[in-house]
């Protein structure tokens, strides 16, 4: 009896699967596949633009980036730049001194004492080495060089048969570098050939 009992439970358990399979919706068919695709869809849509959005993040990061380090080096140049041209208005300041300790010693009279005259050659000395600390160095401008715009300021022509045209005949007021840039330019006269 027992044996009937088991047989006729599976029976009933094979004819409920067989109603499940039945029921069972058609891939296509009905509509209850069709919102888990739109859903999936919706998921790769908005995971598309997430991804769209990341790389426009990450372009903007990197140009930031970029930008910041251009800023550094922009103001890095800048600070360098101060140290190493910030004493130039100063310096300006200091050069009339030392023309006129220059214009002192060329027109030295001889009845001035040794003593003031050798005073004056130490203090244009002392103030040249201690410009030249600041990297301020005198142009070198002697007659029969080649006149040239970058370093000299012409003030005014000479004719001139000794020395070739487009040439320094005379400095009137020394020229000065500051780091190797121009400072104050070299007043020279130049000369003409003869007319």
């Amino acid at each position: 009896m027992e044996h009937k009992k088991s047989g006729g439970h599976k029976a009933a358990e094979n004819h409920k699967d067989d109603t499940d399979q039945e029921n069972a919706p058609v891939p296509g068919e009905g509509g209850s596949e069709q919102p888990a695709v739109d859903r999936i869809m919706e998921l790769e849509s908005a995971l598309a633009a997430k991804e769209a959005e990341a790389l426009n993040n990450w372009d903007k990061f990197v140009r930031e980036r970029a930008d910041l380090e251009n800023y550094r080096k922009r103001v890095q140049k800048e600070k360098e730049e101060i140290l190493k041209y910030g004493n130039e208005s100063m310096v300006l300041e200091i050069l009339p001194v030392l023309d006129s300790m220059e214009r002192a010693l060329a027109h030295a009279a001889e009845e001035l004492p040794v003593a003031v005259i050798e005073g004056i050659r130490l203090t244009h000395a002392m103030l040249l080495s201690a410009l030249k600390k600041f990297g301020v160095t005198p142009i070198e401008t002697t007659p029969g060089c080649a006149f040239d715009p970058a370093f000299h300021q012409a003030m005014h022509q000479v004719e001139s048969m000794e020395l070739p045209p487009n040439t320094v005949v005379e400095e009137l007021q020394k020229g000065y570098l500051i780091n190797d840039r121009l400072l104050r330019a070299a007043m020279v006269s130049v000369a003409l050939p003869p007319q």
